[in-house]
């Protein structure tokens, strides 16, 4: 077992490598039913793991067009995606139920691990364009600030009073509300106890491992992708063993911020 290290300043990176065999989390509300967070694959197609270990699956990608999917940079060393790209293999990954191959990886330009604010978003290409399911757009505006946002995961499962708490492979969902819109994507997860508290019905954290995992936008033309999970900020109350419990602030790399680069390396040459 390997435990998180401070990436960027004040960033817990949720991702495989710093818990090994962890899968995607998400920490709900302590005085609500784990059913009330229950969600299907199907209900998003277009939202997939990477990687199998064991009986956990591991970050997360998010369809964004026919032939590409958009995930965390670190996603792509911490599983064998980026391995197997490397070596002109193919990778695969269940989309939609259907098993799909992954033949390329491209990194953000400015992202280097363990650097601060470096940009930890990866393309990944399939070998073939995908008739279905349909992508999920891409949040191009700066609009973020206070919307509510709905967050997926396998796996971590934990509540707010204690943090995570197992992984049992599940799929759930969450909602929160987008606190900071800057640099990066920031949300609190607020204490229903507190006399200010704001607390959504279906209020929830990220968990150990949750990484590449999408913020989505309900837009009236559908789901929007507004930012990808790629950590939680560290703070004088963090606790390795009750991460995501009630105050955790969970990190996104803005989408909005880079669709210049996104939009290029989907459009470029081959």
């Amino acid at each position: 077992m390997r435990y998180a290290t401070v990436m960027p300043r004040f960033l817990l990176v949720l991702s495989a490598l710093f818990f090994a065999g962890s899968g995607h989390g998400i920490i709900i509300r302590h005085d609500v039913g784990q059913a009330a967070y229950d969600t299907r694959s199907i209900d998003y197609p277009a939202v997939f793991f990477l990687e199998r270990q064991g009986m956990r699956k591991v970050c997360v990608a998010t369809l964004i067009a026919r032939q590409w999917a958009l995930t965390a940079a670190h996603c792509t060393e911490e599983t064998s995606l980026g391995v197997a790209t490397a070596r002109g293999e193919t990778f695969a990954v269940e989309v939609a139920g259907q098993s799909r191959e992954v033949d390329l990886v491209v990194k953000h330009p400015r992202y280097q691990q363990g650097a601060v604010d470096d940009i930890d978003l990866a393309l990944i290409r399939f070998k073939a364009p995908l008739a279905s399911p349909p992508p999920i757009a891409l949040n191009m505006a700066k609009d973020e600030l206070s919307k509510v946002v709905t967050i997926v995961g396998w796996g971590y499962f934990g509540i707010g009073t204690l943090g995570r708490q197992y992984a049992d492979g599940r799929m759930r969902y969450a909602t929160n509300r987008i606190s900071q819109s800057g640099r990066y994507l920031r949300y609190r997860f607020d204490d229903p106890r507190e006399a200010a508290s704001v607390s959504l019905p279906t209020e929830g954290m990220l968990g150990l491992g949750d990484s590449g995992g999408p913020a989505l936008i309900t837009t009236a033309s559908g789901s929007r992708l507004a930012g990808v999970a790629v950590g939680q900020l560290l703070n004088v109350d963090y606790d390795e063993e009750t991460q995501g419990r009630y105050g955790a602030i969970a990190i996104y790399e803005r989408i909005s911020s880079h669709i210049t680069w996104i939009e290029s390396v989907i459009n470029g040459p081959e």
